[in-house]
Order: structure tokens, then sequence, then C-alpha cells
């Protein structure tokens, strides 16, 4: 911990620099870290095969490491000094504005970029609730832990009383933080195309986008070049989603994708997206029945 407190204190574009080493030795080393990007990347599409996406590829390895090492500014600093990180945004009035007419907002952060920053600037401005799921490792969850529940920020469990908070919040007019792409439970998923390809992909936003009427933004925090910062970027999600599962979550698996397509290279790409949770059937199963 005293190690990362010290890379904490390093300035960010130092960070940077080291996290473009880390993230070559990573993807240099074997496991699975290199296969997923390898895999990920070139059939998402979002690159024309050859050298564009060897380009693309080679960009998308520092910027994974970036995400790693920047952690410790964003976790580890004090709230308002990591919250000046932030340089700028684009469209975030319209979340004040929603937030000021007394609806509840739901903030969709893709993991683009550093999207760990953007809990920490909303909680600087309001109320703050999002899901937390603590990792294996003791000493990585409390570092999580602290890193995230800063400001105005509150973090509920991954279950039934989470979600009942989250609803609560909405209800009370504040915001709520969700990441669209992650992988969903088998109680809260439907396979949806995603880049081309079925992902078990959560349905619990457009349950409580309908029942509460939030406004609903998606939320990119794009890395800015030479460790200047960081950039968010606010799209609004136009309406309610649809009532049908299965559409809405197509309807948000394309929104994140067109948010992808903006930030290809800062997108985490080593996540295993496609996986098939346990107790969930494959999808064959699901047009069999």
């Amino acid at each position: 911990m005293i190690f990362l407190k010290l890379l904490a204190r390093l300035p960010l574009p130092v960070l940077h620099g080291l996290g473009i080493v880390l993230g070559w030795l990573l993807y240099l080393a074997p496991g699975r870290f290199s296969a997923r990007m390898r895999n990920n990347l070139p059939e998402s599409g979002v690159c024309a095969p050859g050298r564009d996406c060897r380009r693309l590829l080679h960009r998308a390895i520092g910027e994974s490491g970036k995400a790693i090492t920047e952690l410790a500014a964003v976790w580890l600093r004090p709230h308002d000094k990591a919250v000046k990180l932030v340089k700028g945004t684009t469209g975030w009035d319209a979340i004040d504005a929603a937030r000021a007419a007394g609806k509840g907002v739901i903030l969709l952060s893709p993991h683009i970029g550093c999207f760990e920053i953007i809990s920490l600037y909303c909680a600087a401005r309001h109320p703050f609730t999002a899901m937390y799921k603590p990792p294996r490792q003791p000493v990585l969850g409390e570092l999580m832990l602290a890193g995230r529940q800063r400001g105005q920020a509150t973090l509920v469990p991954t279950d039934l009383s989470g979600v009942r908070a989250l609803l609560t919040a909405l209800k009370r007019g504040e915001a709520i933080g969700v990441l669209p792409d992650q992988v969903a439970t088998s109680g809260d998923g439907v396979w949806a195309p995603f880049f081309g390809r079925p992902a078990f992909t959560p349905t619990l936003v457009a349950s409580l986008q309908r029942k509460t009427g939030a406004a609903t933004f998606f939320v990119a925090a794009e890395r800015l070049g030479w460790g200047r910062g960081f950039h968010l970027h606010v799209l609004p999600l136009d309406g309610l989603l649809p009532e049908d599962k299965i559409a809405a979550a197509t309807l948000i698996n394309q929104s994140v994708e067109a948010v992808v397509r903006q930030f290809p290279a800062q997108y985490m790409w080593t996540y295993n997206r496609y996986k098939r949770p346990g107790g969930v059937p494959p999808l064959e199963a699901e047009i069999e029945a």
C-alpha cells in the first residue's frame, strides 16, 4: 500500500508512460490478456483487416496498461485532486439540468478510457449510487472501496438489496451508475448481439428506467494524450427503452458500440464480454426452445 501511495504522487504523464510499458509486458506474456485482445478487437469490425488493425492493436496495448497505472492517481489521491484530473466535459449540462428538474439520472459508463473517474466526478456534484462486487483479493477490495466511495458516492451490493437501493435513489431524483457492457448474472440477462457476436447482456437498466422515467446518458471518459487528464463525453439516450428485454438489450449494445467506435483504442478489449455465466443456457438452447 505504501508503494501505491508513492506511485499516486507521480505526475499522470509518468504514470501513463509506465502504463504503456506495463501494457506491452502483459501483452507479450503468455495468457488470456493478449489472446482476448487479439481476438476481440479484429472480430469487432472497428478496424480494417491488416495494417489498420495492427496499428489500432498497438495503441490499445498501451492504453490497456494506462488503465491500470492511472488507478493509483484516481483512487489514492485526495478526492478533490482526483476530480481535477477531469479537464473538461461535453454534454454534462444535460445531466445537471435533469437533476435540477428533479429527475433521476442513470449514467451508463462503458469500459472506455478512465471510466473509474466518472463516478468520482459525479459524486463531487450529486448524490451517486452504484453497485460494488468485492474482488477475490481482500487488499484490492479495500483499495477499490476506499477509492470509489468518496464525495457523495454510495456503493451497494450486487444483489436484490442493491437493486432496491438503485431504485430508491432514482425515485429520490438522484444519480446512479451502471456498466452497460458488463456480463450479466444468470438471473438478470438476455442474449443480445454485441459487435456481431451474442453477449449475455444485463436487463437492469431498462427495468429501472421504465419504472422511474429516469433520464439516461452514456458517459465516456476519454484519456487525453500525453497524460493531460481526461475529458468526459455525455451522450443522451432518447426516450424509454423497449419493454421487450432482448430489444432493449440490443439497443443498449448498439449504443455502446457507437461510443466504442469513437474511442476504439481505449476500449477494454481484454474484458471477457462473451463468456457464458454459470447456470445460463447457451444461445442455441434458447433458440431451440
